[in-house]
């Protein structure tokens, strides 16, 4: 093989490490995107939990009221 012949192959070997390199960048990204996300929703979870747990007290405290103030 000629000198030329290698420098195409070598400018081809570039070329796909760098479109390589850009798909990375991008997968690492949505992974980091996806991450935030779950992080978001993983926080929304923790308040509705709380707060359903809160309007459940709320409730028991209501009904034992309610059944005090029967008998």
């Amino acid at each position: 093989m000629s000198n030329p012949e290698y420098q195409d192959i070598i400018n081809e070997y570039k070329e796909q490490i760098r479109i390589l390199k850009q798909e990375i960048a991008e997968l690492q990204d949505a992974g980091k995107s996806k991450d935030s996300a779950s992080k978001r929703t993983l926080q929304k979870l923790e308040h509705l939990t709380q707060d359903l747990d809160d309007a459940n007290k709320k409730i028991k405290e209501l009904e034992t009221n309610q059944s005090n103030t029967k008998e």
